[in-house]
């Protein structure tokens, strides 16, 4: 009688187990090269020309800065070392802090400069992005993929595989322009306590 039922139980185990467990589909890869997408795009290209020319503008500014800095900054340190280690009198300090506040207001133009630059870049990736990622998920599954990859992170595969083109096709039909000035930053105001 233990047999039977011991029999019966398995059986109706093996019988069970296929109603509790679905199967997974095998995966149908697809790879994408975002690189070459944000590259290639047309909004991207143009964006990309835009933000080299900011920062051309920043090294042309630098140089600049640089350039009108550089003969003080000798005549001060010529003078510094023809003192042999003395103080340096009163008017030979207010030149060295006025020259400081000049090298201060330099450096802090530039920062300026450089965050905006570092912001505006960011700003172009996050609107290609949110035009991007909605594109692909379709893309693949009309290639008949259920896994997506970068071919960045693929060692090998076949061409066949590759919707690069396809991505690139449907982002420049859906990103015609990108903003290449990010806008204003709000200042947050520090709660008050009461």
């Amino acid at each position: 009688m233990m047999i039977r039922l011991t029999a019966a139980l398995i059986a109706a185990s093996a019988l069970a187990t296929p109603a509790l467990a679905q199967r997974v589909p095998a995966a149908q890869v697809a790879v994408v090269d975002l690189e070459r997408v944000g590259r290639e795009c047309n909004a991207c290209k143009t964006a990309s020309a835009a933000l080299q020319s900011q920062v051309n503008a920043f090294n042309t500014r630098r140089q600049q800065l640089t350039t009108q800095l550089q003969p003080e900054r000798t005549q001060l340190q010529t003078a510094v070392t023809a003192l042999a280690g003395k103080e340096p009198d009163a008017a030979l300090r207010t030149r060295i802090q006025a020259f400081q506040q000049k090298e201060a207001a330099a450096a802090q133009e530039l920062e300026k400069q450089q965050t905006q630059i570092q912001r505006n870049q960011a700003y172009i990736s996050q609107q290609i992005n949110a035009k991007l990622v909605p594109l692909l998920q379709p893309a693949m599954e009309r290639r008949g993929g259920n896994v997506l990859m970068d071919t960045g992170a693929a060692l090998r595969f076949a061409t066949t595989l590759d919707i690069t083109n396809d991505v690139l096709t449907a982002l420049n039909g859906a990103l015609t322009t990108v903003s290449t000035t990010a806008p204003a930053q709000t200042q947050q105001q520090a709660p008050q306590g009461r």
